[in-house]
């Protein structure tokens, strides 16, 4: 019931998620942080099992960062990415799997943004757009139509938005609010949360056509 979206572009990555901490039938809290800083220029976005979840994310940043201390470098997405993968397909195979769900968002001085989706199951793949949950059966396509590569931030914050009001229109699970990130070659930045309400009131801004009387 947890919703992940990550759209790349050609000069930075857009990664967001939905805020809400549920058990059973009953909504938790409404400000959970589900995406985790794993180095300067790398954030991971996870759902799942809310004690896999953290652990598995504080797991995958301190041993990121214990490489970094070690080789006085960081590792790129791709190398994080594909750390990542390992470590999830080994506890996959072993009496204590994670159940989660990640995207991984970052950004490569050399080869530019990176967005990488993997599943529960450790299969990973670059891609372009990506969404974990339900959102995505409503949000991918409206990706798939309206993604372009050369988007500014603000066109493509425009598209997130698109993305959040039409799950909150179409999903029958309430997810009112969604942290959103960006990262470039300047590190990561935190934009405006998309909630129901900001987008209620823009709505209302929005003035009606005029009514010619004839």
């Amino acid at each position: 019931m947890e919703c992940l979206l990550g759209i790349a572009f050609r000069d930075f990555v857009l990664i967001a998620s939905d805020m809400t901490n549920a058990h059973s039938i009953m909504v938790m809290k409404d400000d959970e942080d589900k995406l985790h800083k794993i180095s300067d220029k790398l954030v991971m976005a996870i759902s799942g099992e809310s004690g896999d979840t953290t652990q598995f994310a504080e797991y995958i940043a301190k041993n990121i960062q214990l490489y970094k201390m070690r080789n006085g470098y960081e590792l790129s997405p791709n190398a994080a990415a594909n750390f990542t993968r390992r470590n999830l397909a080994d506890y996959l195979r072993s009496r204590t799997p994670y159940f989660v769900n990640l995207l991984l968002a970052g950004y490569n001085d050399e080869t530019g943004p990176e967005l990488y989706f993997v599943d529960y199951l450790a299969s990973m793949v670059k891609v372009p757009y990506a969404a974990h949950g339900y959102g995505g059966f409503f949000s991918l396509s409206i990706m798939d139509r309206h993604h372009k590569s050369d988007m500014s931030q603000e066109e493509a914050y425009e598209l997130m938005k698109k993305c959040v009001r039409e799950i909150h229109k179409r999903l029958v699970v309430n997810l009112p609010n969604f942290k959103v990130q960006l990262i470039n070659k300047d590190g990561i930045q935190d934009l405006p949360p998309i909630t129901a309400k900001n987008l209620s009131i823009e709505e209302a801004s929005v003035p009606l056509p005029e009514v010619r009387v004839i």
